[in-house]
C-alpha cells in the first residue's frame, strides 16, 4: 500500500447541538506520522473515528484507498471478556509460530504481557485491557494505525518503548495524545482540532508550540512593536532571492526573539524561601522505613527527607509502589518498621487517580467555590475560582454547566482546582496529567510555577516531570528509593541495564544448574550451540580495529596494513559466530514459547546479540575502508 490512505472532503460532524468539525478537508498517506491535539471535547476522538470508518459524517465525504486496512485503538476496547491475553493478541496461532516472530515477541515484551498470556481479559484491570488492545493492533498487518490516547496506563518505560516502536512504523500513523514528549518523539506533523477546524503544523509538539506562540504574539495588540518587526523581516525575506541561505537561520533567530525577554519558568530560590516561611524547615522525614504489601517489600530501610519548596518527581514501573508511598506520606498507610515524621505546619492534599464523585447537581463554578473562592498563586497575586476555571479551559458560559453533564476530563479539572482551592502547602499528585489535554496541562504547569510549597508528583508524563520538578527519584521494585541526577533518561538506562544483567544471570544460572534436553533451551543457552563472547568481546572488536586504523592520517604503513587485514579476518569470524548465535536464539525462542521467564531472558539476549552484530559490522566497514585507501 502506498500513497494517500484516507482523505476527508468538506466534512461536517456534530455532537448534539455542538458542531465539532465544520467543513474539514485533509488527508493522510503512507509513512506520515501525525499527532492530534486539542481541548477535551473539541472533537479529536470524533476525527479519529471518522478516519477509521467507525463513525459517519453529517456532511461531506471520506474516501479510503481500495484495500487499505485501518486499525483503531479507541478509548473503550472491544475485547471479548472470556478470552485470554494470548487469544486476544495472537489468536489461535500456535505458540511455536508466534514466538518465532520477532515483531510479536517484541510487542508482548514491550507492553509487559509475556507473563500475562494466560490471564483472562474480563478479570484484568482497565490498564491491562488497554495494553492488550494496543498489542493486538501492533502485531497485525495494518496500513493506517489510529491511536486514541495510547500512553494511558503505560509507565515511563512503556511509553519510551512504544515511541521507539512507532518511529519505525512504515504505514500511516494518527495518534491523539496529551503526552507532549511522546508527540515530539514520534510525530512529524501536528493537527490541532479547535472551533470546528483542523489546523496543520509541521514538526512535533515543540514546533507546534512555537508556531502557536508566533500567532498569539502577532495577534496581541500589546505586542504591536514586535509584530511590525516580524512583518518587516518576513517581507524582506519574500522580496529576497528564493534560495537565500539565511532563511533557516531566521527561523531560529525569530524563535529566540519571541522568548528573549521571557523570565525563567519559576524563581526556584524565591519559591523555596516563601515555602519555608509557610512550612518551616521540616516537611516529611521518612526514617529507616520498611513497607510491605503482602509478601513483597516495597521499601526496605529507606530514609528520605522532603524539605520546604522541594519539587520531586517519582518514576517506576507499574506496581512498584509509587501510589503506596504517597499514601504513606499522608498517613493512610503505616510502615512495618521505621517512622514517618510530619512537620507541624504541613497541610497536605492528595490528588488520587480516581475521580471522586461530586454532587452532579452542582454547577461547575459552585463545585470549586465550595472548596474556596480565591487562590494565592504567588506573592501578592490572587486568582478567583472563575478565573482559574477559565484558565483551565472552562469559559464563563461553561462554568454554569452541571457537574453531571461534564466530560471525564472536565471533572478531572474540577477535582484538581478544588484541591488547589483548599490552600495546602504540600501537594501530592498521583498521575495528575490523566484525562487532561495539552492546553490544560500548560495551564496547570503555569499555576504550579508560582505555587509556593512542596510538590511530590507521580507521573508517566516525562514532559510534565521535567517541566515541573527539580529532582527525580525512582522505585526499581527492589525496596530502594534512588535519586537520579540524570532524570528520566537515567532511569531508563538503569532499567535497560538491569534487564540485560538479569538475562545474562539467567543464562549463567541455567548453564551451571542443569543440562538442557536435546532441542530445548536452558535459560539463555541452546543445546549444541557454542556461546559467543559477550559484550566485552564486542567492545574489543571495535576497540582493536580502531587501534589498528586510528591516528594514521588516512594512510597505513605496511605493518599496520598486515595488522588490519588480520583484524579484518577476526571480525569476519566474529560476525559468522554472531549470525549463528542469532539464528540459534530465534529457534530457541520458538521452542520456549510456553516458558515465559525463559522467553524474556532469551529475548533480552537476542537484542544484545543483534546490537553486538551491528557494532562489529561497523568496525569491519571502517577497517575495510581504511584498507582500500591504503
Amino acid at each position: 500500500m502506498s500513497g494517500v490512505l484516507v482523505t476527508m472532503e468538506a466534512v461536517v460532524a456534530a455532537f448534539g447541538t455542538r458542531t465539532l468539525l465544520d467543513g474539514v478537508s485533509l488527508g493522510i498517506g503512507t509513512g506520515e506520522r501525525i499527532g492530534v491535539v486539542g481541548r477535551n471535547g473539541a472533537g479529536k476522538s470524533t476525527l479519529l473515528r471518522l478516519l477509521a470508518g467507525q463513525a459517519t459524517a453529517d456532511a461531506g465525504r471520506i474516501v479510503r484507498a481500495g484495500s487499505v486496512r485501518v486499525g483503531l485503538l479507541a478509548q473503550d476496547d472491544q475485547l471479548a471478556p472470556d478470552a485470554t491475553v494470548r487469544q486476544a493478541v495472537v489468536g489461535d496461532v500456535p505458540d511455536h509460530v508466534w514466538a518465532a516472530d520477532p515483531r510479536r515477541r517484541s510487542v508482548l515484551a514491550g507492553l509487559g504481557l509475556l507473563d500475562r498470556l494466560d490471564a483472562v481479559v474480563g478479570r484484568s484491570s482497565g490498564g491491562e485491557r488497554r495494553r492488550v488492545a494496543l498489542a493486538a493492533l501492533l502485531v497485525d498487518d495494518i496500513d493506517l494505525l489510529v491511536l486514541d490516547e495510547p500512553t494511558n496506563h503505560l509507565d515511563v518505560e512503556g511509553v519510551a518503548w512504544l515511541a521507539a516502536h512507532l518511529r519505525s512504523w512504515r504505514g500511516g500513523l494518527l495518534v491523539a495524545t496529551h503526552d507532549r514528549w511522546f508527540l515530539d518523539e514520534v510525530c512529524e506533523r501536528v493537527w490541532e482540532v479547535a472551533d470546528g477546524r483542523v489546523d496543520a503544523y509541521d514538526g512535533g509538539y515543540s514546533a507546534y508550540v512555537l508556531a502557536r506562540a508566533e500567532r498569539a504574539r502577532q495577534a496581541d495588540a500589546t505586542e504591536a512593536r514586535r509584530q511590525n518587526l516580524l512583518r518587516k523581516e518576513l517581507a524582506w525575506l519574500r522580496r529576497g532571492p528564493p534560495a537565500r541561505t539565511s532563511k533557516p537561520r531566521f527561523r531560529i533567530e525569530a524563535a529566540n526573539a519571541l522568548i528573549a525577554d521571557e523570565p525563567p519558568a519559576r524563581d526556584t530560590l524565591g519559591l523555596r524561601s516563601f515555602a519555608a516561611s509557610r512550612l518551616g524547615k521540616d516537611v516529611y522525614d521518612v526514617e529507616d522505613v520498611t513497607l510491605r504489601l503482602s509478601d513483597r517489600a516495597l521499601l526496605t530501610d529507606v530514609t528520605w527527607r522532603l524539605g520546604p519548596g522541594d519539587r520531586v518527581g517519582l518514576v517506576g514501573a507499574n506496581g512498584s509502589g509509587k501510589t503506596t508511598l504517597m499514601r504513606l506520606l499522608t498517613g493512610q498507610v503505616s510502615p512495618d518498621a521505621g517512622q514517618v515524621r510530619v512537620g507541624r505546619s504541613v497541610r497536605s492534599a492528595l490528588l488520587s487517580q480516581e475521580i471522586h464523585e461530586m454532587d452532579p447537581g452542582l454547577r461547575a463554578l459552585e463545585a470549586v467555590e465550595r472548596a474556596g473562592r480565591v487562590l494565592e498563586v504567588g506573592r501578592g497575586r490572587e486568582m478567583t475560582a472563575g478565573q482559574l476555571l477559565e484558565q483551565f479551559g472552562l469559559p464563563s458560559a461553561r462554568q454554569w454547566t452541571r457537574v453531571g453533564d461534564l466530560s471525564g476530563g472536565e471533572r478531572r479539572r474540577l477535582q484538581l482546582l478544588r484541591l488547589l482551592m483548599q490552600r495546602p502547602n504540600v501537594l501530592l499528585l498521583d498521575e495528575p496529567t490523566n484525562d487532561l489535554d495539552t492546553d490544560t496541562l500548560t495551564a496547570l504547569e503555569d499555576v504550579l510555577d508560582s505555587w509556593p510549597g512542596t510538590i511530590v508528583a507521580v507521573s508517566h508524563d516525562r514532559y510534565f516531570l521535567e517541566r515541573t520538578c527539580d529532582t527525580i527519584f525512582a522505585m526499581f521494585g527492589d525496596g530502594s528509593l534512588v535519586m537520579l541526577p540524570g532524570g528520566v533518561d537515567e532511569y531508563l538506562s538503569r532499567r535497560q541495564a538491569a534487564t540485560q544483567t538479569g538475562a545474562a544471570g539467567a543464562g549463567a544460572a541455567g548453564a551451571a544448574g542443569r543440562t538442557a534436553p536435546a532441542g530445548r533451551v536452558g535459560a539463555g543457552r541452546t543445546a549444541g550451540v557454542a556461546a559467543v563472547p559477550g559484550a566485552g568481546a564486542a567492545a574489543g572488536a571495535g576497540a582493536d580495529s580502531g587501534a589498528v586504523a586510528g591516528d594514521t592520517g588516512g594512510s597505513l604503513s605496511a605493518g599496520q596494513a598486515r595488522l588490519a587485514r588480520k583484524e579484518l579476518t577476526r571480525l569476519e569470524r566474529a560476525l559468522e559466530r554472531l549470525a549463528r548465535r542469532e539464528s540459534a536464539l530465534h529457534t530457541a525462542l520458538a521452542e520456549a514459547a510456553t516458558d515465559h521467564q525463559r522467553l524474556l531472558a532469551l529475548d533480552a539476549e537476542l537484542r544484545e546479540v543483534v546490537a553486538e552484530k551491528a557494532r562489529t559490522e561497523d568496525a569491519w566497514l571502517s577497517l575495510a575502508s581504511d584498507l582500500e585507501d591504503a
